[in-house]
């Protein structure tokens, strides 16, 4: 059963790609545990902006610590910052990453609006990142701040390292978007090759007894798929780039529904937190058995089947079923009074 596919003009041996995520893939020998287990691709964790400001920062401190001290000091050495993680070892770990797998790897960039990403962009490139991933993670609390501002911010980026760099670059979005098939669309304008939807926020929770707010990390269900499955859906063939699937994939089924609105590739993080990196053999293998089961003979047969522009009811995808949907329920007898 052929499950190649394509994803960010790159040849993929299966569609099943392992997401950003630096407990999986800062060891080496997961990524070769990745590939064994049946992994097309692997999108290494992300490479922070405020790691990259740290790193200017902490050249300054080295190059200024000390400047006044008098000759015979007692300890002149500076000590290194705490909680460092440097730059240079993100592009080390790339350079590891494509000796020890022949799948590709997928670098990542977090960040907002670092003027200093396309310098980056182009450290990775030489580094030997096949494709990067841009995460735009931002979470914009100024009431000064218009919606257009944070969307130009965000081109700008896309744009300055697009046209840095040979790479093919994806970007990763959030949903929050006033009219995100419009700005996905100016994305694509500014030369993108791909798009990953969508980024899941982490949000903070409140401990009421230490009075703290705390970070409280949930990992996805098979029911967050549906976020990125209707969107990809609706924007499948309305722009020439590539869709990555992220959120709420556990199963080959999940990978399936992806498949038929549109996806190229869907991206796997919390199910292999759970599961473990060998659960993505199993993913495989249902896979493959599904599409036998079906006569399918490729994937090619199965992509955007289920799409807006080939869905035998395109109406489902938009607000005409909003009314039906809220008719469609019904709650458990026990837990409601149901009028007559």
């Amino acid at each position: 059963m052929d499950i190649s596919t394509t994803y960010l003009g790159l040849s993929l041996r299966s569609p099943l790609v392992v997401g950003a995520c630096g407990p999986l893939t800062e060891n080496l020998d997961n990524l070769r545990h990745m590939e064994d287990a049946g992994a097309g691709a692997i999108v290494l964790h992300s490479l922070f902006e405020e790691q990259l400001h740290r790193d200017r920062l902490e050249l300054d401190y080295y190059m200024t610590h000390g400047t006044e001290s008098y000759g015979e000091a007692l300890s002149y050495f500076p000590q290194r910052p705490l909680f460092h993680v440097s730059a240079e070892a993100y592009l080390e770990h790339i350079q590891s990453a494509k000796q020890q797998v022949d799948i590709p790897i997928i670098a990542s960039l977090n960040g907002t609006a670092s003027d200093s990403w396309a310098d980056y962009a182009k450290q990775i490139e030489s580094a030997g990142a096949d494709a990067l991933e841009l995460n735009l993670y931002a979470v914009p609390t100024d009431i000064s701040l218009t919606s257009d501002q944070v969307e130009q911010t965000y081109l700008d980026i896309v744009h300055s390292v697009t046209h840095s760099v040979d790479l093919p670059v994806a970007v990763k979005l959030s949903p929050y978007f006033t009219s995100l098939a419009h700005f996905t669309h100016r994305l694509s304008q500014a030369g993108i090759n791909g798009l990953v939807l969508f980024n899941r926020f982490y949000q903070p929770d409140i401990d009421i007894d230490t009075l703290e707010v705390y970070p409280h990390v949930l990992l996805s269900t098979s029911q967050d798929l549906r976020l990125p499955l209707r969107w990809i859906a609706i924007l499948y063939r309305t722009m020439p780039v590539d869709f990555a699937a992220t959120g709420g994939i556990h199963r080959a089924q999940d990978v399936i529904k992806l498949l038929m609105a549109g996806a190229d590739v869907a991206q796997m993080v919390s199910a292999l937190l759970h599961h473990g990196i060998d659960h993505l053999r199993t993913v495989d293998q249902n896979l493959r058995r599904w599409l036998q089961d079906h006569e399918y003979t490729s994937l090619s047969q199965l992509k955007g089947s289920m799409s807006q522009i080939n869905c035998p009811d395109p109406s489902a995808f938009e607000r005409a079923h909003y009314i039906q949907s809220l008719q469609s329920y019904r709650p458990q007898p026990h837990s409601i009074h149901l009028a007559p």
